[in-house]
């Protein structure tokens, strides 16, 4: 047998010379010459300059991302125009402001992972979170609507069976919002996780003769294909705030400052701990400071006031009612659980009253993904209709969820059937969401959990809807 050489020398046998006019380096993992177009009388690029025989001037790696690399005399220019430089942070930013928890003392240590339990350890987990789920309402009802903002879309046998789950998804977020009267004028729609912006997209368009409407789209990442830039109709206006949720202060962005318009707050697969954050930033960081203008920061005390000064409108007009509220209704669907964090989580007050703390929401975080796991036949499936048109990395994110935590449940397997371990997740994730109810009613709101697709559709299923109580007074709790 004839001797190999290295790889990447073959590699280099089958393309033994750059294109004309593009750098000479081979780049091994592509297996392909790199093509960018180095300086005239160079053969090498600027990224692979150091490879040049004559060249005498040194590259480093550049000390804000070491990525790229750069050349050692021009690093103080190139420090001041990198991509990876700290930007002056906006307006609306303001450090940890929707973050929650304040006492680091009671931030949990590093658990072990579930897997290391022993069976006694686990059964403890299992029976405590029967316990705590005794009497919540487990069996959700099913509000799967539509919109005819998006017949046309759903009949047209151009979209793929990845974009029609997404729009079966968004028109029954929208019908959602349809039946709870939040599509209307004179409304700041705030789309958090925005990515390409497709949720705002369809809400435009349901509103297409609505005048005084904007969206704000909130969305830590850059991201490219975005739909909202393709908006140049009537007043409807488009803002991207580029910003962790967990230091979104909205009652600095400047549109909401300048119109006082009620905010909306909606989105589609709102990962874990996101959703935690956009609630605390909607019902507590903005309604405060909005009710803190003219009265005392109570939120409560506001809303009961504002009910006296009106004693003539009707309690049960919503949409009369709503109209001063700061915050007119919240429509989130939910997804990731077992991506919460006990730090940003706003049902700790109800996780404390049936018993639980830290250590019980670490685990029943983690098997709530079981709700989702060990399921062969339908894993592929639902990676699948999370196509990357819709949410940043979506596909990404829920496909390798899915396969990682059906492997991490592997060592489960003569402990607890696939059909338990999808019981109980679904039990730990019903446990949670009953914690965001809870707070939602204690700052006012009427909040339900309904499934709005199904779970042929998406595994993730369950829709978060909360308008403000027409009382001002917070619901009863279980």
């Amino acid at each position: 047998m004839a001797a190999q050489g290295p790889p990447g020398a073959a590699m280099a046998m089958a393309a033994p010379e750059p294109q004309p006019g593009r750098c000479a380096h081979f780049v091994l993992r592509k297996k392909r010459f790199c093509r960018m177009i180095p300086a005239p009388g160079r053969r090498f690029c600027g990224e692979h300059g150091h490879e040049e025989e004559q060249n005498d001037r040194k590259r480093i790696p550049c000390p804000l991302d070491p990525k790229h690399t750069v050349y050692e005399d021009q690093l103080q220019k190139h420090l001041k125009k990198c991509n990876s430089r700290e930007k002056p942070k906006p307006v609306y930013f303001v450090q940890d402001i929707n973050a929650g928890l304040k006492d680091v003392s009671e931030i949990p240590e590093k658990q072990v992972p579930l897997s290391s339990l022993s069976i006694e350890e686990l059964q403890n987990l299992i029976t405590r979170l029967k316990k705590a789920s005794n009497g919540l309402e487990l069996h959700l009802k099913e509000q799967i609507l539509s919109h005819q903002a998006l017949q046309e879309a759903l009949s047209d046998p151009k979209n793929g069976e990845s974009a029609f789950k997404h729009l079966r998804q968004q028109a029954s977020i929208l019908g959602n919002m349809e039946r709870l009267h939040l599509l209307g004028p004179g409304r700041c729609f705030v789309e958090f996780g925005a990515g390409r912006g497709k949720l705002s997209h369809w809400v435009d368009i349901a509103l297409e003769n609505v005048e005084s409407v904007q969206f704000l789209l909130v969305e830590r990442a850059t991201t490219r294909f975005k739909v909202d830039g393709k908006h140049k109709r009537r007043d409807s206006i488009f803002e991207r705030l580029q910003v962790d949720i967990q230091h979104l202060c909205l009652n600095k962005v400047p549109i909401l400052e300048k119109k006082k318009l009620p905010v909306v707050g909606i989105g589609k697969h709102l990962c874990g701990a996101a959703t935690d954050l956009a609630l605390r930033c909607l019902v507590e960081s903005y309604t405060t400071c909005c009710d803190g203008k003219d009265e005392e920061p109570a939120p409560k005390r506001c809303r009961a006031a504002q009910t006296e000064v009106a004693p003539h409108k009707s309690a049960g007009n919503e949409s009369t009612t709503e109209d001063h509220k700061p915050v007119a209704g919240i429509v989130i669907a939910l997804c990731c659980h077992h991506k919460c964090d006990w730090t940003h989580y706003v049902g700790r007050e109800f996780f404390k009253s049936v018993g639980l703390g830290p250590v019980e929401f670490h685990y029943f975080q983690r098997m709530s993904s079981w709700a989702t796991c060990g399921m062969q036949e339908t894993t592929g499936k639902a990676s699948t209709s999370e196509d990357s048109e819709d949410q940043t990395n979506d596909t990404e994110e829920h496909g390798h969820t899915l396969s990682s935590t059906a492997s991490g449940s592997d060592t489960l397997q003569g402990t607890l059937s696939v059909e338990e371990r999808k019981e109980l997740g679904c039990l730990c994730k019903r446990l949670i969401d009953h914690g965001r109810i809870e707070y939602l009613q204690q700052q006012g709101y009427k909040a339900a959990l309904q499934y709005y697709t199904e779970a042929a559709v998406s595994l993730e299923n369950v829709l978060l809807t909360a308008v403000p109580n027409p009382s001002g007074i917070p619901e009863p709790t279980i």
